[in-house]
């Protein structure tokens, strides 16, 4: 969703009613100068803290989860039990920070064209994107 839009008129266009939670939770979201990376508990805590406004973590959960079916954010699996969510919805690599617990962007001219050697017949490959976890060495200097 591009930023400074009409967010009334953008969620209407995709079939979601503009409440008023959804309005400001765009807001906290898209009114900004990049894209960034949050988890639900992330945006509960920046709504609570950047629009002194309460929103339940069940409206939280499933306004984002709206938003990802529509195209507006996208899921970033980290394992099994942790997921990030990134406004810059296009195909993109990442670093994750494994000490810090933070989701990086990738320049994809910092990592060569990934070789499939094989694919699933009858599919088709729609993109590859690359998750990197990185951690510290805990090794000096010398």
């Amino acid at each position: 969703m591009p930023k400074n839009c009409n967010f009334i008129e953008k969620l209407r266009e995709v079939g979601l009613r503009p409440t008023k939670q959804r309005i400001k939770m765009c807001e906290v979201l898209y009114n900004r100068e990049k894209t960034f990376h949050f988890t639900i508990n992330d945006l509960v805590k920046m709504i609570s803290e950047k629009m002194n406004e309460k929103i339940s973590l069940a409206t939280v959960y499933n306004t984002v989860h709206a938003f990802e079916k529509k195209g507006y954010l996208k899921e970033i699996s980290i394992d099994s039990h942790k997921s990030y969510f990134d406004t810059n919805t296009s195909a993109h690599h990442h670093f994750f920070d494994e000490d810090t617990h933070e989701l990086i962007d990738c320049d994809d001219n910092d990592i060569d064209p990934v070789n499939i050697k094989k694919n699933i017949t009858g599919k088709k490959i729609n993109s590859v994107e690359v998750l990197v976890r990185i951690a510290s060495d805990n090794q000096t200097q010398k």
